[in-house]
């Protein structure tokens, strides 16, 4: 008997690795089929559960198809808009970016915009619950994570306020990115006391039919006030610490760059809300979409949507798109930067090419396996001329956004790494125009005055065994 089962087993083993090599590659990246490939003929058993439930990148064919209805509405309502008409021979790039984010995202880019930008948290904080006080009509609010503290009391305070003044009010957080912080409980029970029409987003809930990838998750950060004034960005809404007394007690806070958004981008983000409102409720949100934000300012910005609703990888696209565009400069903060081959390439390819190139990353990191897959490719860098900046801990520099030139600023919830690019709805706010890209600079000026910077030498002696772990940890990035 016992041969038998030993007989099975093998012939089991060799069937998975026969069927991997015709499934796992389908319709995936070379370095993601591989990974996978690997695991599984390394450990079959655990290899092919494990594809079986997080090797699927694909949602229920309901969101794709409500993601497709509402592009095709947004294409008919804004196909009157004329794209951006650069004068400039050295902006016709931008006019490129802009044509291809309509393209793949439905959004035009539009004028009119006032940006203001906000790097502190607690200044952030304020400006969005003063905004909330001022609501007239409604309140659209979405955050990854999502907390009812002592630092986002104001918000969640002034959102319960404006239900109670007759305001339409709705929330929408992720559902395991918000259940994961220590008082949930209580955050739900506050929420169901108020008049706020609150839904998670994502759930995993197997016993109510709710079962998907666990890891696909809604990363976007965004608040809309009547159609008109919004706020965008890096920032979840909860304490820069997470509420963890791991982090208090290291002093660890996240610094993060939020942008309120007066003017059309603020109605593009309203579109992005109602668009999420729509795949977790099954609700169009028609009136509110019916009101459009005048002109405040003088900003040209463009709103980018991406994640596993869309099959293009929009984030990207754009981000590599404007990379092969930059002349002089280059500088990315990206908390996880994890980049796939092709958007090394065009780093490292620009740092070869003349133009100066800047990273700003954290010296600690959050996340282990995160943290060592990053680490994994900064020789690469350091060595095509990228000059990496740690900002210093315990501090977790969270902010994500990059500027191109002196012409072009992106901002958002997008890291760039594999997980936005493929796993994570993520929002990126394109923002056009030497003023406002001016001001995103002095971010980086603050950064690079309080970072200190990583040398090749300094790097190449870290130790063998750190250097082991953050190649392995490279590998588990590319299982996508």
């Amino acid at each position: 008997m016992a041969g038998w089962i030993a007989v099975a087993a093998l012939v089991l083993d060799f069937v998975i690795k026969v069927v991997a090599l015709g499934v796992v590659p389908r319709n995936r990246r070379p370095s993601s089929g591989m990974a996978w490939l690997l695991l599984i003929l390394i450990v079959p058993y655990v290899g092919f559960a494990l594809f079986l439930l997080l090797g699927r990148t694909r949602l229920e064919r309901r969101r794709h198809e409500q993601q497709a209805e509402v592009n095709a509405i947004i294409a008919t309502r804004t196909k009157e808009v004329p794209g951006r008409d650069n004068a400039r021979l050295d902006l016709a790039y931008v006019q490129s970016a802009e044509l291809l984010n309509r393209n793949l995202g439905a959004l035009p880019v539009t004028g009119g915009n006032r940006v203001d930008l906000f790097p502190g948290y607690g200044d952030s904080i304020a400006a969005m619950a003063a905004e909330i006080d001022r609501a007239t009509t409604f309140v659209h609010v979405e955050f990854y994570i999502s907390a009812w503290d002592d630092v986002t009391s104001p918000v969640f305070e002034a959102m319960a306020r404006a239900a109670e003044r007759g305001v339409m009010v709705r929330l929408l957080f992720d559902h395991l990115g918000s259940r994961g912080i220590p008082g949930y409980g209580d955050f739900v029970a506050k929420l169901q006391g108020t008049g706020i029409e609150w839904h998670p987003m994502l759930p995993i809930r197997p016993f109510k039919g709710e079962w998907r990838r666990p890891d696909l998750r809604n990363h976007r950060k965004i608040l809309v006030i009547d159609g008109t004034v919004a706020f965008t960005g890096s920032q979840n809404l909860i304490e820069p610490g997470y509420n963890k007394p791991k982090n208090h007690q290291a002093g660890r806070q996240w610094v993060e760059l939020m942008a309120k958004v007066e003017g059309p981008a603020a109605t593009a983000l309203n579109v992005l809300f109602a668009t999420d409102w729509y795949s977790e409720t099954g609700v169009k949100l028609g009136d509110e979409l019916s009101r459009s934000a005048a002109a405040t300012g003088d900003v040209e910005a463009q709103v980018v949507p991406s994640g596993p609703g869309f099959a293009t990888e929009n984030n990207l696209r754009l981000f590599t798109t404007l990379i092969y565009s930059a002349h002089r400069r280059l500088s990315i903060t990206s908390p996880y930067f994890v980049p796939d081959e092709s958007l090394l390439y065009a780093v490292t390819t620009a740092a070869r090419r003349g133009v100066d190139v800047e990273l700003f990353v954290s010296e600690a990191g959050d996340q282990f396996m995160v943290f060592h897959a990053q680490r994994s490719y900064y020789e690469a860098l350091l060595r095509a001329g990228v000059r990496i900046y740690f900002y210093p801990a315990p501090a977790i520099l969270h902010s994500k956004f990059f500027t191109v030139d002196d012409d072009v600023a992106v901002l958002g919830s997008s890291n760039m790494d594999m997980r936005s690019f493929a796993l994570n709805y993520e929002v990126s706010l394109m923002l056009l125009g030497s003023e406002v890209v001016r001001r995103v600079q002095q971010v980086e000026d603050t950064y690079r005055a309080m970072s200190k910077e990583l040398t090749l030498d300094d790097w190449t002696s870290r130790s063998k065994g750190s250097a082991y772990v953050d190649n392995v940890m490279r590998l588990t990035a590319a299982l996508q």
